[in-house]
């Protein structure tokens, strides 16, 4: 974790003043209300708990006087930018005396504050206190100590919890039991989704009795979502999938010890509650994990929420879907230039070494081997000769980059299923569409490029432009060598689209980064440009315009019959080499300069929308301004004590007598 800078000494004294509120000799002090409601807004202003009040104002009232000077203010900033301010603040909290260690009568008065103890009050002569205290209870606890207890309270209180609810003593509650003990006691630790279905899971489908093994396993399960979360993403990384089986994740766990099965099928029991799948998607996840509370970057708990959320897609009119196309079509169009760009000159090179034919011409090969040809492109032609024929590369490349990847974007969105995830198979058909869709654009684009691109190989000979190369061709003429170019294009973005999506997640799961982009797109190239060079070598040999003494072709099958015969199997493999080294870096740019382009200009033409579940709680706005510092983490610092250790404070007052009454 990146070290947290310290709030400017001025800065800290501005947001001070402006919420202290009582003078005392002429100095600036908080109350706690200042404190505890109106900085960290933890405690409603309108019926807030006093009690809870005081306590939370304790944490940073060394003197506890009840109020805050700046320079316990300022101490509480820095208290909050250590490693373990979660442990501090705690044990802050605890020493109600502020003498450095806690005693036992401290101990019981935070306990006897907390919602848990409202439902079930703690038996202080329990076994884990007296070791701790001794057995007298005279016994204090520094910091080092106190640390050790309160992991361990949490534990030793929801054991006490369960026999006080387990009334038969039979070694089983009710799932009511259940649901009043967490919402009590591990309220921090559950979203709103988890706490709304404890009744519908407690104790498994089959019954709604709750052993203390389930119960057990249940706050487990609570307390390792974040490590559940990564043993998840282990297991997309080893099936290539968004979303998981019960076996799978079992077999991901098998490298953590302290997740248990139990824990796993509960996990299985909340995720399949709407939709019986057998199987888990990480948005099923999202819907377990507890809301942090608002931070410094978030004007509200609302707005703090929403970004947390989860999208859902929705589906939109044809005007927008028209819209969507043409915006991807604008940006597949740019991506493609830049890549095509990029790696012009080892297309050329690519070009002339599989037009370089064996036999029917006279002399010796014009090339030994790639490197051999691009050097003496240059010697011969100068480095402009590298770009021979560029123009009409760009001219074709926009509509060619940009068609494959609009309709393999629009056919893996008309193959995502509900939970978002693509089956492979669908994958393969979206990418191939994209390959074959592009051949419009592409067999036209290619055969001018190639002939220009060959013009080179005779000193002195004849160059023509692109625009005599068309005319010469006519509209059929430029269509010349198609079949073999949808034999290349279809199966190669079959490869390379669903290989491009499978490598990003693996590199960067579900938020890779821009590098992520540009090193999936280059590993997905190798095996898609290398397994079709054959397909490539037959379209270039058709689309070349033959020269004196060459050998010529009529259509697909005769050409790949006379290569064989003529020059052999390896002839099929000519530029395999410098057709990886073009493709791989030009669909990572490509891909990266698409991803990027969509990064910036992020529209979602309306398919987003936020669901309806797990909305947040109408609190209070935080002025996120004043967080600075170690105060940006005050109110997750505080979260975290009662999600880690249970000590959930109640927020309002209790109610009287009346207002239970007319409650009732």
């Amino acid at each position: 974790m990146a070290e947290i800078k310290a709030a400017d000494s001025t800065q800290l004294r501005e947001i001070f003043l402006k919420y202290a509120s009582s003078v005392d000799k002429d100095e600036r002090l908080m109350t706690a209300a200042d404190f505890a409601q109106k900085f960290l807004g933890i405690v409603p202003e309108e019926g807030g708990n006093v009690t809870t009040t005081s306590l939370i104002t304790g944490a940073a009232d060394q003197t506890k006087d009840g109020k805050i000077s700046f320079a316990e203010f300022q101490a509480f900033e820095t208290a909050l930018r250590l490693p373990d301010a979660l442990y501090v603040l705690a044990f802050q909290l605890f020493d109600v005396d502020c003498n450095g260690a806690i005693d036992l009568k401290e101990f019981k008065d935070v306990l006897s504050k907390t919602t848990m103890h409202e439902l079930v009050p703690f038996d202080a002569n329990c076994p884990l206190v007296k070791t701790y205290f001794g057995p007298d209870g005279s016994r204090k606890l520094d910091y080092a100590a106190f640390s050790q207890l309160i992991q361990e309270v949490k534990s030793e209180y929801l054991r006490q919890a369960f026999l006080h609810f387990d009334t038969k003593k039979n070694g089983t509650i009710s799932a009511l039991d259940l649901a009043e003990i967490l919402k009590a006691f591990r309220k921090g630790a559950m979203s709103e989704f988890v706490e709304e279905h404890l009744v519908t899971v407690g104790g498994g489908h089959a019954s709604h009795t709750v052993t203390y093994s389930y119960y057990k396993a249940f706050n487990g399960m609570l307390d390792k979502l974040p490590l559940l979360e990564h043993i998840f993403s282990l297991a997309c990384r080893d099936s290539s999938a968004k979303e998981v089986t019960k076996e799978e994740l079992l077999a991901s766990s098998r490298q953590f010890s302290q997740v248990t099965p139990l824990e796993i099928d509960i996990l299985f029991e909340l995720c399949n509650l709407n939709e019986q799948t057998g199987r888990v998607h990480r948005d099923d996840l999202r819907k377990l994990m507890p809301r942090l509370p608002p931070s410094r970057l978030s004007a509200s708990a609302g707005e703090a929420q929403a970004s947390q959320d989860p999208y859902e897609y929705k589906e939109i009119s044809v005007g927008m879907q028209v819209l969507e196309s043409v915006y991807r079509f604008m940006l597949g169009g740019i991506a493609g230039a830049m890549g095509a760009t990029a790696v012009y000159p080892i297309d050329l090179v690519k070009t002339r070494m599989q037009n370089q034919r064996s036999t029917g011409m006279v002399g010796e090969l014009m090339y030994k081997n790639s490197i051999d040809c691009f050097l003496k492109v240059i010697r011969n032609e100068g480095p402009l000769g590298l770009y021979r024929g560029l123009l009409p590369q760009l001219v074709g490349v926009a509509p060619e980059k940009a068609i494959k990847l609009t309709v393999n974007d629009l056919m893996r969105g008309k193959m995502t299923r509900k939970d978002g995830s693509i089956p492979f198979w669908g994958e393969m058909l979206s990418g191939g569409c994209g390959g074959g869709c592009q051949v419009m654009f592409t067999n036209p684009l290619e055969i001018v490029k190639i002939r220009l691109q060959v013009q080179g190989e005779v000193k002195d000979g004849r160059r023509v432009g692109a625009a005599k190369i068309i005319r010469e061709l006519g509209f059929r003429g430029l269509y010349k060598g198609a079949s073999a170019c949808f034999m290349r294009d279809i199966p190669f973005s079959a490869i390379y689209f669903p290989t491009y999506a499978h490598m990003k997640s693996y590199l960067g799961g579900d938020e890779p980064k821009k590098v992520h982009f540009m090193i999936a797109g280059f590993i997905a190239g190798v095996p898609a440009a290398g397994l079709l060079t054959p397909a490539d070598v037959i379209k270039t040999r058709l689309q070349v315009k033959a020269r004196e003494g060459q050998r010529t072709y009529n259509g697909l099958f005769d050409c790949m019959r006379k290569i064989y015969a003529d020059e052999g199997g390896r002839a099929f493999w000519k530029g395999a080499g410098a057709r990886i080294c073009r493709s791989s870096p030009q669909f990572a740019v490509t891909l990266f300069t698409y991803e990027f382009l969509q990064s910036v200009f992020d529209v979602d033409f309306g398919r987003a929308k936020k669901p309806s579940h797990n909305k947040a709680s109408p609190l209070p706005p935080l002025q996120h301004s004043d967080f600075v510092g170690g105060l940006q983490h005050a109110n997750t610092t505080f979260a975290g004590v009662e999600r880690h250790f249970g000590l959930v404070l109640p927020r309002f007052a209790p109610r009287t007598e009346a207002q239970q009454q007319q409650a009732r």
